[in-house]
Formats: C-alpha cells, structure tokens, sequence
C-alpha cells in the first residue's frame, strides 16, 4: 500500500498541490458561507436535528433495530421533500445575498461583547423608566434559536445596549417605537421588528405588544420583556408564558436565571475575563 501511495505522489507535482490547496480553501469557504447564512436563525436547531436523525439511522442499523430503522429511514425520506420548505428564508436571503453582493462582504469575526450583567442593568432600568413615564416597549432579547427572519423588514442597527438608546428607540413619535427591538449579546441588532401574535387566548386587557411578546417565545426560546403604555406594568414572557406585575429585582433576577445558559456557551463575556 505505501509504495502504491508514493508511485501515486510521483505523478503530484507542485501545480497540482497548488490547484488542491486552493480547491481546498474553495470548499472550505463555501460551507463556512453556509454556516454564516444559518448563523442567527431556527436553521440551526433543525440543522442539529437532521445531523441526528441521520446518527440515529446508522445506530439502528448497526443494532439491527430493524423496524425502528424503517421508521427513520422514512422519515429522512420525507425531509429531502421537506428540506426547501423548511429552508426557504435562509434560501431567499442567500440568493439576495448573492444578488446584491453583500454574501462576500460579511466580517470574519465580531467582536468580543461585555457582560451579561451590564446588559441586563441597562434593559432593566430602561424598562421602569420608560414605566414611570408612560411609554410602551417591546424589547426581545435572543437566545440560542436566532430571530434573523423577523428581521427582513427591521431597520437593522448594530449598537452597544444602553438604557438611553433603548429609550429614544420607543419614545412615541420616533421613527422606530412602532414594534420591538432585539438583542442580541450586547448589541441592538434591530428596531421597528414585527412579530408573530400568539393565537392562544389571553386576557382582553392584553394589547398587541404582549400577543407579540407571547407569540414570538412560542415559536423561539427567545425572552421578552413588555412595558405596557396604559398601566405602566413591566411583564416578562418566557416559553410562552407571560408574567406580569414585576418589579425591578425581580425583572433583573429572572433574566440573569433566563439567560445564564448564554454565559456558558460564550455568547455573553464575563467581566473579570477583560480585566
């Protein structure tokens, strides 16, 4: 087998390790394009779902769990259907990408945000601020599953969180008070976000702002926090589930809870770690 492998390497000369170097880095930056494209949305989650099915079906084999594997294999079937239905914003936006050039413009890295603590101090005092002063807000903070698709008619922005910015963006009369805004880490990726309505029932004193609230933790794991223009009520949504009536340290408290899994995985930076 060696000889038969350097007789081959005889034949390899330098245009050739030159041409699968750059053939390589070609195919290489093309799945890492992909990766980019699915980066921030629920494309992920059913990403990892499929790479487990498709374990699953050689597990089973290899354990002769015969009907099981049946069962798989025509589910795996179904999905090659399913694949561009499921895919299909994530397909559009790569063509528009495509289109407008914008798909080889993308920064490589981003960088590193600050602590989780700060962030929630700023959306907090935002929030009973904006309580005191009778101005509703919708503020939806990301989580693991990314919210990029409600964001194709957003006005993007790209700032560091701060309770002023997040006050100017719901202040009545502003361009962007209309809808929510999302965080994502540390940064206000967008305002004036329209998002899904829950169609579950829920109290008639509940306006659009807590349907949108509700609605957009049933369809992500996502967490939004609700400042009602009427009453002034600060409510947090998790899991589609809303609880209403909070106080500051109790606001505070539950979104350090909610989003400490978002430490460890290294999407917030510690603080000690920049010193």
């Amino acid at each position: 087998m060696y000889s038969y492998l350097l007789e081959q390497l005889g034949f390899f000369t330098l245009q050739d390790a030159v041409l699968a170097v750059i053939d390589i880095a070609l195919v290489a930056y093309f799945f890492y394009k992909i990766y980019t494209l699915i980066r921030g949305t629920r494309a992920v989650q059913l990403l990892k779902g499929i790479i487990v099915l498709l374990i699953l079906v050689s597990v089973t084999q290899w354990a002769r769990l015969y009907t099981v594997n049946w069962l798989l294999v025509q589910i795996r079937t179904m999905l090659i259907v399913a694949l561009p239905v499921v895919f299909q914003p994530e397909l559009r936006r790569a063509l528009e990408q495509i289109g407008r050039g914008k798909i080889f413009t993308r920064a490589l890295f981003k960088p590193p945000g600050e602590s989780i603590e700060r962030t929630i101090e700023e959306v907090v005092d935002a929030c009973f601020d904006m309580s005191r002063e009778g101005i509703g807000a919708l503020i939806v903070i990301e989580r693991e599953t990314g919210l990029e698709e409600y964001m194709e008619e957003a006005v993007r922005l790209d700032a560091l969180v701060s309770k002023e910015l997040l006050k100017n963006i719901f202040t009545p009369g502003s361009p962007l008070h209309d809808g929510a805004c999302i965080i994502r880490g540390d940064r206000v990726v967008g305002a004036a976000v329209f998002l899904p309505f829950t169609q579950n029932s829920v109290a008639v004193e509940l306006g659009s702002r807590h349907r949108a609230a509700i609605g957009i933790t049933q369809v992500s794991d996502a967490i939004s926090v609700v400042v009602s223009e009427e009453t002034g009520i600060v409510s947090m949504a998790e899991n589609g589930r809303l609880i209403r009536g909070l106080d500051a340290k109790t606001l505070k408290d539950k979104l350090i809870e909610g989003l400490e899994a978002q430490r460890v995985s290294g999407l917030f930076v510690r603080e000690d770690s920049q010193s």
